[in-house]
């Protein structure tokens, strides 16, 4: 029998979802900025909730 096969596991897997709204222009100057920086909105976001909790302490 061949070994599994498909995707390795993650070493941090993203379980957890949240679901937000936001303002046009928002949505506009972050797509911009994942373009310029090429990076995932996701990954945008992430960056921007440990800059706040770490300028927090």
């Amino acid at each position: 029998m061949s070994p599994r096969t498909g995707r390795p596991k993650a070493d941090n897997p993203k379980a957890i979802k949240y679901s937000i709204r936001i303002d046009e222009e928002t949505e506009k100057r972050l797509v911009e900025y994942c373009e310029a920086n090429g990076i995932t909105k996701g990954k945008a976001i992430r960056q921007a909730i440990n800059l706040l909790l770490d300028n927090k302490k």
